[in-house]
């Protein structure tokens, strides 16, 4: 099972379709507090509607109550300023992708200490966008997983 993890998300939209993924993938969901809207919120719960129950989530008080449960996991941060595409790595069963909030990523410090386990989505230089949309980033991570390992349980 592969793990997203979406660090002090801000909108909700963004978290209800990256739940739905989930749910249909079998990847679990772990959202870092604080959030920025409700999790009962209409707008998340409408965007993975007919899926969340299916939705295996989990909430962290904090970054720092979350690394310390899963320490011993294997982390890829998924930032713009990634040292490798995200194709590169080889992903296994149980790797986590981690996702900043939507207005300003993860943590620099975070990122500057874990640089060797950063990865990037590739995009235009003549672009002045920040980055693409979170939840779209979350799909093209989770399914470049998932095509390594041959999709496991999907058909």
């Amino acid at each position: 099972m592969f793990h997203i993890v979406f660090v002090e998300p801000e909108i909700p939209g963004n978290t209800g379709n990256i739940a739905r993924t989930c749910a249909a993938t079998g990847a679990k969901l772990h959202l870092v507090r604080p959030l920025g809207f409700n999790i009962d919120d209409k707008t998340v719960k409408r965007a993975g509607l007919d899926y969340w129950q299916y939705v295996d989530l989990e909430v962290h008080d904090s970054l720092e109550a979350f690394l310390k449960k899963y320490a011993g996991s294997r982390k890829f941060l998924v930032t713009t300023k990634g040292s490798r595409l995200y194709t590169q790595p080889e992903y296994k069963d149980g790797d986590m992708f981690l996702f900043g909030r939507e207005t300003a990523g993860l943590p620099k410090d975070f990122i500057a200490a874990n640089q060797e386990m950063t990865v990037r989505i590739p995009m235009s230089k003549e672009t002045r966008m920040r980055s693409l949309n979170l939840a779209n980033c979350g799909n093209i991570i989770l399914f470049e997983a998932l095509r390594q390992m041959g999709f496991p349980g999907l058909k």
